[in-house]
């Protein structure tokens, strides 16, 4: 079954692929926000398809491997041109769920490659990154074992997640680099500084994770539902106490703006991430088609420059509370130094 609507598509940098204006996150399919329905998840990435999207982000420690295999059976009856998969690898686990760090070693580039081509049952990855740079490894020789990897048919192109302007740069020197994965919202708008800067200078593109702010900008969370202990935000700053009373106000604000509009608190969100330029495309973790047809509507609103001006101002980005990570978790960011 190929595409049943067409979805506006943009180019991922000046020398990535084009993909749908907006993408499909796999994450929340496997357990980082809570229990997830499998077949819920399947029809999900159908119809994220059939709307016109057509890029698909994982990473291959997304569950142990679940999210990959899951994303295989789903992918299963489609046509392998009729969609781009976006991976993420090096993040080491251990089996209590705790994390080892990052490994961006060109023979660690190469084991995790072959793994995640198996579970997801395809001859190659559309756009291949390390999840984080590892500290103990320059980032030209992982982009130089990712290279080798395109080289040899296994990898389409290479992209980044989560480093700075500087690291950018060296892995640019190496290969050309698609796109920069990384967190950006309304309420996550560090990258404006220096690193958005960087990769519009060197014709990167931005595919741009928590848009949605793990569900605080939404209208799931108005009501401070309690979080179930496997769930990512039980142990988020955002979300803690007195920050996330702070945090809801800000969301109450923006609620009354999407009023006016007609529209919802996500997908004025997704609009306003939307409205920050071509180069930036959206990666919307939706577990359900409800959810996904809700993200996909924000296509259809048009910020004016009152508009935008409104809802930044409703939403001030320095009166967040909480930073976007845990301690532990913040200090693996080079994106963040």
């Amino acid at each position: 079954m190929t595409n049943s609507t067409t979805m506006d598509r943009v180019q991922l940098g000046v020398t990535g692929p084009l993909v749908g204006r907006i993408g499909l996150g796999g994450m929340s399919m496997s357990g980082a926000y809570g229990a997830s329905d499998e077949a819920q998840s399947i029809a999900t990435v159908h119809a994220a398809l059939d709307s016109g999207a057509t890029l698909i982000d994982t990473g291959d420690f997304y569950g142990f491997g679940h999210n990959e295999m899951l994303l295989g059976r789903a992918l299963s009856d489609r046509p392998r041109e009729d969609y781009l998969l976006s991976v993420k690898f090096g993040g080491l686990r251990g089996p209590d769920n705790s994390w080892g760090g990052f490994d961006g070693r060109p023979a660690a580039v190469r084991n995790f490659l072959g793994y995640s081509l198996q579970r997801l049952g395809v001859d190659y990855i559309d756009v291949y990154r390390p999840a984080r740079l590892d500290p103990n490894v320059p980032i030209e020789e992982t982009i130089g074992a990712i290279a080798e990897m395109v080289e040899a048919g296994y990898v389409r192109y290479i992209g980044l997640s989560e480093v700075g302007a500087e690291t950018i740069r060296r892995a640019a020197t190496i290969h050309p680099i698609a796109d920069l994965q990384i967190e950006y919202s309304l309420i996550s708008r560090g990258i404006e500084r220096e690193i958005l800067p960087t990769t519009r200078e060197l014709g990167i593109g931005i595919t741009a994770y928590g848009v949605l702010s793990r569900g605080l900008l939404s209208d799931s969370l108005r009501t401070r539902p309690d979080f179930d202990p496997g769930d990512f935000r039980a142990h988020s700053p955002r979300f803690q106490g007195d920050n996330l009373t702070s945090n809801l106000r800000l969301v109450e604000a923006l609620a009354a703006i999407a009023e006016t509009r007609g529209a919802t608190v996500a997908q004025l969100a997704i609009a306003w991430v939307l409205s920050r330029g071509a180069d930036i495309v959206p990666i919307i973790g939706a577990r359900t088609p409800q959810r996904w047809s809700e993200s996909a509507a924000a296509l259809d609103i048009r910020l004016t420059e009152d508009e935008i001006a409104e809802i930044e101002a409703a939403v001030p980005a320095e009166q967040v509370a909480g930073e976007r990570y845990a301690t532990a978790q913040m200090a693996m960011l080079d994106s963040e130094r």
